[in-house]
C-alpha cells in the first residue's frame, strides 16, 4: 500500500504523542525523581522509540516546566521548590475560578446530570476512606469544570501549571485528614454549580485553592 507523506507524518506523531504521556507520567508519578538524568539511549530502549522522539519529547516536556536542561549534562527532571508551587497554585487560583464561573453560565441538563452523579461519588469515596478513588473523582471534577468552561485559553494554561505541582499536590492528597478538609470543599464546588450561582462557584473555588496553600505551608 501507497504510503503518503501525511500518513507517515501522522504515525510519527502519534509515536510522538505517546513518548510525551510516557515519560510525563514517569516524572508525576515519581518513577522519574527530581534532577534524575534523563539519558536517550535509556529512554529510548524503555519506552520503545527512537532517539529523535525522545529528544523532541524532552523538548515539549522542558516548555512544560517539566525537564531543564543543564549545558554538557543533558536533560534532567525539574525540581519544583514549595515557594514555586505555591505561586503556581496562587495563579491557579484566578484561572480555575475563571473557569468555575464559565462553567456555572454554561449548565445543561447533561452537566446537572453528570455533577449529580460524581457529587454522590466523592460522598461515598469519603465516607469510606477511599483516598484514591476520591483524589481520582476530584480530579475529574477539575476537568470536567474546565472543559464545560469552554475557556480554551485558561485550559491550557492550567494544564501546564497543574503538571508542574503535581507531585507536591500528589503528597498533599494523602496526608491525613486532609480529605476531611478538601471534600466539603468540593461539594460546595458542586453544589455553587448545580445551582448555577456563579458568584457562589467562583468563591468557593477560590477559598478552596487558598486552603490547598495553607497546607501546603504546613507541610
Amino acid at each position: 500500500m501507497h504510503v503518503t507523506t501525511s500518513d507517515t507524518a501522522q504515525k510519527r506523531l502519534g509515536t510522538l504523542d505517546d513518548a510525551i504521556t510516557a515519560i510525563r507520567s514517569s516524572i508525576l508519578e515519581g518513577e522519574f525523581a527530581p534532577h534524575q538524568r534523563l539519558v536517550e539511549v535509556d529512554l529510548c530502549e524503555q519506552f520503545g522509540v527512537s532517539r529523535a522522539v525522545v529528544r523532541n519529547a524532552l523538548l515539549k516536556l522542558t516548555s512544560e516546566g517539566l525537564v531543564e536542561h543543564l549545558p554538557n549534562r543533558g536533560a534532567r527532571v525539574r525540581a519544583i521548590s514549595l515557594d514555586e508551587a505555591i505561586e503556581i497554585v496562587e495563579a491557579r487560583a484566578a484561572l480555575e475560578a475563571l473557569c468555575a464561573r464559565k462553567a456555572a453560565e454554561r449548565m445543561t441538563p447533561e452537566a446537572r446530570e453528570y455533577l449529580t452523579e460524581l457529587r454522590a461519588a466523592i460522598v461515598d469515596a469519603l465516607e469510606s476512606g477511599d483516598l484514591a478513588e476520591y483524589s481520582m473523582l476530584h480530579q475529574r471534577l477539575d476537568h470536567y469544570i474546565r472543559d464545560l468552561s469552554a475557556h480554551h485559553t485558561s485550559t491550557q494554561i492550567l494544564e501546564r501549571l497543574q503538571a508542574q505541582g503535581a507531585r507536591h499536590q500528589f503528597r498533599l492528597s494523602f496526608r491525613p485528614g486532609r480529605a476531611a478538609r478538601s471534600g466539603p470543599e468540593h461539594l460546595e464546588i458542586i453544589d455553587a454549580l448545580l445551582a448555577e450561582d456563579a458568584d457562589a462557584v467562583e468563591e468557593a473555588t477560590i477559598s478552596h485553592l487558598k486552603g490547598v496553600i495553607t497546607a501546603m505551608r504546613e507541610s
